[in-house]
């Protein structure tokens, strides 16, 4: 149908504007990690508060009450998902995915991409991307708990790197390798 009822176009705009109202009073509410995608789990949600808002909009078998109820349960859900989080470590090495190093000082860790599932060339192409021409440029690269890739450029009279201290593989002063 190329010119749908009047009543579908006014029911999309009151529960449209319902919702979206709705959807920004729970986001404030449950703060700006909601929509941070700083791991899958809050990936996973800002998809499914997504998928939610599109479900009430088109009428796709989602009741406005129902989509108010699927807001507030995911936003429960990854606030409680993350304060577990932050109060318990066993808990938070559960749920969340630990930044891995890939490449340190110029080293490609071939180990640590055969386990990440990730090839030389996808490497270098995010060195390439970063604008580096070569390994030795670069004091590492590291694959975050997003998914997203960090590389950290060589500096002349860098002691430790500092921000590498929670990430799997970025090793120690005595060469120990970090098993977080």
């Amino acid at each position: 149908m190329i010119i749908p009822d009047p009543q579908d176009l006014l029911r999309v705009a009151t529960f449209g504007l319902a919702s979206y109202a709705l959807l920004i009073f729970f986001l404030r509410l449950g703060g700006k990690r909601s929509l941070a995608k700083l791991n899958a789990f809050d990936l996973v949600v800002t998809v499914a508060v997504g998928s939610v808002l599109a479900g009430i909009l088109t009428g796709t078998n989602l009741s406005l009450g129902q989509g108010i109820a699927a807001f507030v349960f995911l936003l429960a859900m990854q606030t409680l998902v993350t304060w577990l989080s932050v109060r318990s470590h066993k808990f938070q090495t559960m749920i969340r995915a630990c930044p891995r190093v890939l490449l340190r000082d110029g080293v490609i860790d071939e180990d640590a991409l055969r386990e990440e599932r990730l090839t030389r060339g996808e490497l270098l192409q995010v060195l390439r991307s970063g604008g580096y021409g070569r390994l030795d440029e670069v004091a590492a690269v590291v694959l975050e708990t997003n998914g997203t890739f960090n590389t950290i450029p060589k500096r002349d009279g860098r002691g430790e790197l500092e921000t590498l201290s929670n990430v799997r593989g970025a090793g120690v002063s005595d060469g120990e390798t970090r098993s977080r």
